[in-house]
């Protein structure tokens, strides 16, 4: 048959039509699109046939149908902003931009993506933009999207893609082995809410990459290899199981990482025992085999201090409220806490102050608190100074009980009115430093920080309104930075503990927080600054209960938690048998689990919000765990954590995942 707009006519009303396409649409752009233009010359007079034709690079163009059926499930309409993944020849995207407003595809191979790109000039198809590089990570930049279709079938839906939807938006994708697959509909119905849809059984080539099946070398098949051990046998076989938590061998279960200059401990929830009390074992080894003198924690500066000159046994301020008010109350108030305090202030009885373990509050959430500590303390060292304070903070007297607040003026009037004033009061108190330092060094260091607190806060709340990414960033990197700061401060032999939820330890490089939202943590910025000196520890569960709240601002709930998902690290984890175990992840410890764990899978993370019923898209979140961390805590199950008695105030609301 020519290569004709009749053979095309002829193709769309005879086999593509014909077999339930109804999209007027999607046929009048095959009608269009001459596909003889996107396979090899030699193959042209077969194009119109309905079937699969090999490619340049070795690949397959899709069969006109299942190009249509693809697009029409996706629900394209004019003016849609759209990604395709697999651009291949170029012609389903050649199809999707006479339809789309936008069209962006991504190809793994350069020699397809240059093809693809020639013939959209050729073709006048100025509306499709192509890149090289691994699909199943998205394209972040352009996001978010009406619409995704992925031209090959992956093990699971990527988490990036879905995340990258617009609210409303459409994922499109084949999900399965080479043994089977299955068209799957995902639409984004809200910020953690998507709604999946079978639409029948299809056979595509794999998709390759981070969210997908890993390469095998010799071919583009995807990799299975059944003869390998099961992972969960893997797991069995390298855990080392860990006595109760009590028990003083637990703790000397870590003396391995006990050469780092900072030990970093996650948790997979705010409101789980184990994870506390698992934390406070470790940490009372560390300091008292090992000579760690700093807790940093994922809490407010002020409200830390306070116990902090508890635990050191210096007197209280007198103008300080109770620490910890703020929601949620029970992420530092709860009994587990309270007796890792106890312990650390007996620990220090007699001690001389240089050797004394202290407890620092690493987070900026707590502005109003940090503001009366500094005026507090140049009340007494500077009175001129303190007053001085009063009229720039002033500033933000207004926004006390609600600095998000301040960010939403700050972004309707377009510039920050509070500023100048928090950075020129942090100036002024450093340009002093020398004559406060004479005083008392650990006040100066109390007031110094809080004054960062400040600034970073000011700068928090603004940018909090333009992305979730840049202000988790500037969070993240503050916390690292008051860390920075506790080490000079304590001198060159100093060693710290980190207390932080997972998505805070785990280096975010080797998650969905890092690859798809661009997103950095404190895990990663200690493994840039200070290598094998910084050990990050994870820690995970399979069921139990935990201590959290439905919404922001909403009561403390004991929640039941969902058994893990089959797709994810922590179901390996529970299918290997071992109820409690400490898992090695350093490189080279044990390279066959390594080599399996190595593929991305799903890891939970539950803050001081838990949702079980939108489980996989609230709490969910793609990473590659033994690039994550250096070690893997494990409890098969656990139990809430108990709250101390207080009444809550309103929080300002974090980020994800804490948000959710």
């Amino acid at each position: 048959m020519p290569t004709t707009a009749t053979s095309r006519n002829f193709m769309v009303d005879s086999q593509i039509a014909a077999r339930g396409i109804a999209d007027e649409a999607v046929l009048d752009a095959m009608r269009e699109v001459p596909r003889e233009r996107f396979v090899p010359a030699p193959l042209a007079e077969f194009a119109y046939e309905d079937t699969p034709l090999p490619i340049e690079a070795g690949q397959t163009i899709s069969q006109p149908y299942i190009v249509a059926r693809m697009i029409e499930a996706a629900q394209i309409g004019a003016g849609d902003h759209v990604l395709e993944i697999g651009a291949g020849s170029g012609y389903a995207a050649a199809i999707l931009s006479r339809i789309a407003g936008q069209v962006h595809a991504i190809e793994r191979h350069a020699e397809l993506a240059a093809l693809a790109r020639e013939r959209m000039t050729a073709l006048d198809y100025r509306n499709v933009e192509i890149r090289v590089g691994d699909g199943t990570a998205g394209w972040p930049e352009q996001a978010p999207f009406d619409a995704i279709l992925v031209a090959a079938g992956g093990p699971t839906l990527p988490p990036p893609l879905c995340r990258q939807l617009k609210i409303g938006g459409r994922l499109v994708m084949p999900v399965g082995d080479s043994a089977r697959q299955r068209l799957i509909r995902v639409t984004r119905c809200g910020a953690d809410d998507f709604a999946e849809e079978d639409l029948g059984d299809v056979q595509f080539v794999p998709l390759i990459g981070a969210y997908g099946w890993a390469l095998d070398k010799g071919s583009d098949a995807l990799v299975e290899q059944p003869a390998k051990p099961a992972l969960a046998d893997l797991i069995r076989d390298a855990a080392e199981p860990l006595p109760e938590i009590d028990d003083p061998a637990f703790g000397a279960a870590f003396d391995r990482y006990a050469d780092a200059r900072i030990v970093l401990i996650g948790e997979a929830s705010h409101g789980t025992s184990e994870f506390y009390r698992a934390r406070a074992a470790i940490t009372k080894w560390l300091i008292e085999r090992h000579g760690f003198t700093i807790v940093a924690v994922e809490a407010d500066w002020p409200d830390a201090a306070a116990l902090d000159r508890h635990v050191r046994h210096k007197p209280a301020q007198p103008a300080a409220g109770p620490a910890f008010r703020r929601f949620p109350t029970w992420m530092w108030r709860n009994t587990d806490v309270d007796a890792f305090i106890a312990w650390l202030r007996a620990y220090n009885a007699g001690l001389p102050t240089e050797r004394m373990a202290g407890f620092y509050g690493l987070d900026l959430y707590n502005m109003s608190g940090s503001i009366r500590a500094v005026i507090d303390y140049l009340d007494r060292v500077d009175p001129a100074s303190a007053a001085i304070a009063r009229e720039r903070y002033g500033c933000l007297t207004p926004w006390g009980a609600d600095p998000a607040a301040y960010g939403r003026m700050a972004l309707d009037e377009g510039f920050a009115r509070c500023e100048e004033a928090v950075v020129t009061m942090l100036r002024d108190l450093f340009a002093k430093q020398d004559a406060y330092l004479a005083g008392d060094p650990d006040a100066f260091l109390d007031a110094a920080q809080n004054a960062r607190l400040i600034a970073n806060a000011e700068n928090y709340y603004r940018v909090m309104y333009h992305g979730a990414a840049e202000s988790w960033n500037l969070r993240d990197t503050h916390m690292f930075d008051t860390l920075e700061l506790l080490l000079a401060a304590k001198g060159p032999d100093a060693k710290a503990v980190v207390w932080a939820h997972n998505s805070h330890i785990g280096d975010a490089r080797f998650t969905e927080m890092g690859q798809a939202r661009g997103e950095l943590n404190i895990g990663q910025l200690c493994r840039e600054h200070h290598g094998e000196a910084a050990r990050l520890i994870g820690l995970g569960t399979h069921r139990g209960t935990v201590a959290a709240a439905r919404d922001w601002d909403a009561p403390m709930e004991i929640k039941t938690v969902n058994p893990s998902r089959p797709d994810s690290y922590e179901r390996q984890c529970h299918d290997s048998g071992v109820a409690r175990f400490l898992l090695d992840l350093r490189e080279g410890t044990h390279p066959a689990l390594d080599e399996q764990l190595t593929t991305p899978r799903l890891e939970r993370f539950i803050g001081v919000i838990y949702r079980p019923d939108t489980e996989r898209w609230s709490h969910y979140s793609s990473a590659i765990l033994p690039r994550q961390f250096d070690a893997w805590l494990w409890f098969d199950t656990t139990s809430a954590v108990t709250p101390l008695p207080t009444t809550p105030r309103p929080g300002a609301e974090e980020t994800y995942p804490f948000g959710v």
